[in-house]
């Protein structure tokens, strides 16, 4: 995967706080932030999933009133 070059800044605090956690981890300050990015965005993934389920679960009989009930499948695909 081809990497881009992102400048960021931030106070000497934070800064401190992060090489000291990459540190710990034993990545660079790099990849430390990359995780943390990467494991943010799956965060709010899940998150909106979730929501989606639950609106789903919410107004499933609206839904099967309008457009009928869903036809329910095995874990295998089969009716």
């Amino acid at each position: 995967m081809a990497k881009t070059q992102l400048n960021v800044r931030v106070d000497e605090t934070t800064a401190e706080a992060a090489r000291r956690r990459a540190q710990q981890r034993g990545v660079s300050v790099n990849r430390y932030i990359e995780e943390l990015v990467q494991r943010d965005a799956g965060e709010a993934g899940r998150t909106f999933v979730e929501a989606a389920a639950d609106f789903m679960k919410q107004y499933e009989s609206v839904f099967a009133q309008e457009f009928g009930a869903p036809e329910r499948r095995t874990p295998d695909g089969r009716a």
